[in-house]
């Protein structure tokens, strides 16, 4: 009885294996800083920590500024972000950049 309870478990975690490979591939990656330049689909942020970050956009991209949806023309060098992004073929993905709701006549 015992030998079949083994064989179940065994059986078991191998199918599992490849749901939790999946589930774990990759993760989302935050960083916060400043645009540093635009170049098309590439955004260059300088990280809080001082470090340069490309990252690209695509279709599936968003950009918000509070509960606004604008789309990437709104980004801005010297602007404020916050961008969520993922590692896809050794390129930085962006999939959320969030503007700073702080503007420069707010400050003044």
């Amino acid at each position: 009885m015992k030998t079949i309870w083994s064989v179940a478990l065994a059986l078991t975690v191998a199918l599992m294996l490849p749901i939790v490979a999946l589930a774990h591939e990759g993760h989302v990656h935050k960083a916060l800083g400043t645009v540093a330049s635009i170049n098309g689909e590439h955004v260059e942020i300088k990280t809080t920590d001082g470090k340069n970050l490309t990252v690209m956009l695509d279709k599936k991209t968003t950009v918000t500024r509070g509960k606004e949806k604008l789309d990437a023309t709104a980004l801005k060098v010297g602007e404020r972000i916050s961008v969520d992004y993922m590692e896809q073929n050794k390129m930085m993905m962006a999939q959320a950049i969030k503007l700073s709701t702080t503007t420069a006549t707010a400050k003044k």
